[in-house]
């Protein structure tokens, strides 16, 4: 078991403390670094490189992990994707420990989403931007400030020259948000642990319990035509209405069946049509129309059984319509193919520990965060057995305009970390 000496704790919390408000402006550099590199999906070797330098300025040994689709497709957890993996690698770092402790992951993801339209922004998205306590950009609050913090965690750990028991684990990986892949490919690496924590933006909220999400994309066809008989045509924009609204009433079946993880939230399941391409010409009747949606689903589905379920809905809902009926749209699932998953968490050995670190060091409890969304904890707790959670910094308009991340929530985030890393691996 990982020594809790109370004085050995807390010297080297004291000590860490210090390191940490040391390399606060080294930290807050490093995350305008991260910000202005524009790690959208397939453009992530950049920020990695940064990642790889970061770590082995932390004392820890740096390690890429390709995403071999071959070796993964078979795994659950495994998400189809039409893109290559080539010169996109995860990066991990080690720390060995001296033994008898416990061994913990740190993991974050380095994707960002697209911040089009880039006019709306009144900062530049790849500016890393301080302005009063926010840092601004794109991928700034989800999640390269949680990513800055699990680095600079393990660097004042190393700073303060202190020993730990178990090992720790750095995971920077590509693809949280759009299939997992690569928080699944260091997995089947054999990079795990008996905890895993990843600081997602959940400002002083610890995760419990978080959905199921499907990407699918839907091809509707029509009937082209010139527009002088376009009463005579059919027009697949118009036709992709009517899968858009039947999509919509298993949102609401979702919706009012409940799940008690959910109890508290009044609207956990959504459905988002996200992308939508038709036509190439105003004066055509379009012949197609392809529509690529988000849908979540509770946990205790498969997978699997979320695609069922899609099909068969959209089939029932589409029976009597005089064209879709006789010309039904092509479904397909490319993308997240998540399984949602809730824990209890007064059972949960990695929860409990950082709710007394964080406790013990900022006077106040977290509160339960059951996430309307997906993240990777999910490869960990319900794939691989691992005790999982996500605990974060503050900000907001992740996904929108103007993101930003409040700078005083990253360095207290990185403390909590820092000390829960010494509470669960042990100080040797």
């Amino acid at each position: 078991m990982p020594d809790h000496s109370p004085v050995r704790l807390a010297e080297a919390t004291q000590a860490m403390l210090a390191a940490i408000e040391d390399a606060w402006p080294a930290q807050v550099a490093q995350l305008q670094a991260l910000v202005r590199e524009p790690s959208l999906l397939g453009q992530e070797a950049g920020v990695q490189r940064l990642m790889t330098c970061g770590m082995r300025a932390s004392g820890l040994e740096a390690r890429q992990v390709a995403v071999d689709v071959g070796t993964l497709a078979h795994l659950p957890g495994f998400s189809p994707a039409e893109w290559s993996y080539r010169d996109r690698p995860n990066v991990v770092g080690l720390r060995r420990g001296a033994g008898g402790g416990r061994s913990l992951v740190l993991q974050g993801h380095v994707d960002v989403v697209s911040p089009e339209p880039l006019s709306h922004w009144t900062r530049d998205p790849w500016g890393g931007e301080i302005v009063g306590e926010r840092l601004y950009g794109r991928g700034a609050c989800d999640m390269k400030a949680g990513v800055g913090a699990m680095l600079f965690a393990a660097r004042a750990i190393a700073a303060a020259g202190i020993q730990l028991q178990g090992d720790l684990t750095l995971h920077s990986v590509i693809e949280e948000e759009c299939t997992g892949n690569g928080a699944l490919a260091c997995l089947a690496a054999g990079f795990g642990g008996d905890g895993c924590l990843i600081p997602e933006p959940f400002y002083r909220q610890v995760l419990v319990a978080q959905v199921g999400v499907l990407w699918l994309r839907v091809v509707v066809r029509g009937q082209a035509a010139h527009v002088k008989g376009a009463n005579a045509a059919v027009n697949a924009i118009e036709q992709a209405y009517t899968v858009i609204r039947a999509l919509r009433t298993l949102e609401a079946r979702l919706n009012a069946q409940k799940h008690p993880a959910f109890a508290e939230h009044p609207w956990p399941i959504n459905l988002n049509p996200g992308i939508i391409r038709a036509g190439d010409w105003a004066s055509t009747v379009p012949a197609e129309c392809e529509l690529s949606l988000r849908l979540g689903f509770f946990p205790g589905m498969s997978a699997r059984e979320a695609m069922a379920m899609v099909r068969a809905h959209l089939a029932d809902a589409l029976r009597d319509d005089p064209w879709l009926s006789v010309n039904p749209p092509q479904l397909s699932f490319v993308g997240f193919q998540a399984e949602g998953y809730a824990v209890d968490a007064a059972r949960h050995p990695l929860i409990q520990e950082l709710q007394a670190t964080h406790q013990d060091l900022l006077g106040a409890p977290l509160e339960p965060l059951a996430s309307t969304a997906t993240t990777d904890a999910r490869f960990f707790q319900h794939h691989y057995g691992i005790p999982a959670t996500c605990y974060g910094p503050r900000g907001a308009n992740i996904h929108g305009i103007d993101e930003y991340v409040e700078l005083p929530s990253v360095r207290e985030v990185t403390k909590v970390l820092t000390a829960f890393v010494l509470r669960w691996c042990g100080v040797a």
